[in-house]
């Protein structure tokens, strides 16, 4: 959609998947696709890397769950998946798993006072920090002392928050020194946990308005991103629309039976997940 590949997820899926991967040994991204990102992966050569590396890509954006089900009608409001909609969903499966977790990103002391909340509701948790204010060139002290610091520490979570797009840049470029486990990038997650910014209400957020209400918090920092860039995404819709129109038009030639599942043409299933698929938790294609 809009020039991305994303899938239809909900947080349940994210985690079984995640889980099985874990048990497997295996390295894993967990990515998220906004309107902004979008955006950058069609100007920006190390974005685009970071998104080929993601066996998992999140919709971050309730605006692109209604664009879905606009052109394909198979996405609902629980398929926006980020940390904020799955926080307490996250921490109480991490501490069941004992998953040990890291966090990197934020200014200094963000993350611990953000640590010392999440220790407040699930005193479990095994949770690590580092700010994000170093150098992130790969060939820098400061960036191999961060990462020889994640690597002592052995997570099996790595949380990167140090917004779009020099987390991502900064995972695709660390990514091959980075310790088997699963990495997210969850954005300013840990700056709402510190108390640094305001979230969004969820329920502003349900009606796709976050946004604006972000736009009205900070409008320097985000006019460009919020009131510039969609323009950019524009032929991008019209070839989605123009998909759209050739699917319905198209004769059908095999009974309902045979054709595509409900998930099937838009989303694309996780890469190698085929033995570790998330679990069909009510169904990626039916009403909540």
């Amino acid at each position: 959609m809009l020039g991305g590949v994303m899938d239809l997820v909900k947080a349940a899926e994210v985690f079984h998947f995640v889980q099985g991967r874990l048990a497997a040994g295996k390295k894993t991204v967990v990515a998220n696709h906004n309107l902004h990102s979008l955006y950058l992966i069609g100007r920006n050569a190390d974005v685009r890397e970071f998104f080929d590396l993601a066996d998992l890509t999140e919709v971050d954006s309730v605006p692109l769950i209604f664009w879905t089900r606009l052109i394909a009608g198979r996405s609902r409001r629980f398929h926006r998946c980020t940390y904020l909609d799955w926080r307490d969903e996250f921490w109480a499966e991490a501490v069941a798993h004992g998953w040990r977790v890291f966090f990197v990103g934020g200014a200094p002391g963000v993350g611990e006072v953000a640590r010392q909340r999440i220790i407040g509701d699930w005193p479990d948790a095994q949770l690590a920090t580092h700010h994000g204010y170093f150098d992130p060139d790969p060939a820098s002290p400061e960036n191999a002392a961060v990462i020889e610091r994640i690597r002592a520490y052995k997570p099996d979570i790595l949380f990167v928050g140090m917004g779009m797009p020099r987390q991502e840049i900064w995972v695709a470029k660390s990514y091959d020194k980075l310790p088997m486990c699963a990495i997210f990038t969850v954005g300013g997650a840990f700056d709402y946990e510190g108390g640094v910014q305001t979230p969004c209400p969820r329920w502003i957020g349900q009606l796709g308005l976050e946004w604006l209400f972000r736009l009205c918090m900070d409008p320097r920092r985000l006019f460009k991103r919020y009131c510039l860039e969609p323009c950019f995404l524009l032929l991008p819709a019209l070839s989605d629309l123009g998909r759209a129109f050739l699917r319905k038009s198209a004769p059908i030639t095999a009974p309902r039976s045979a054709r595509p599942t409900a998930s099937a043409s838009i989303t694309q299933a996780p890469k190698e997940a085929q033995p570790l698929a998330p679990r069909n938790v009510g169904g990626l294609g039916s009403e909540p």
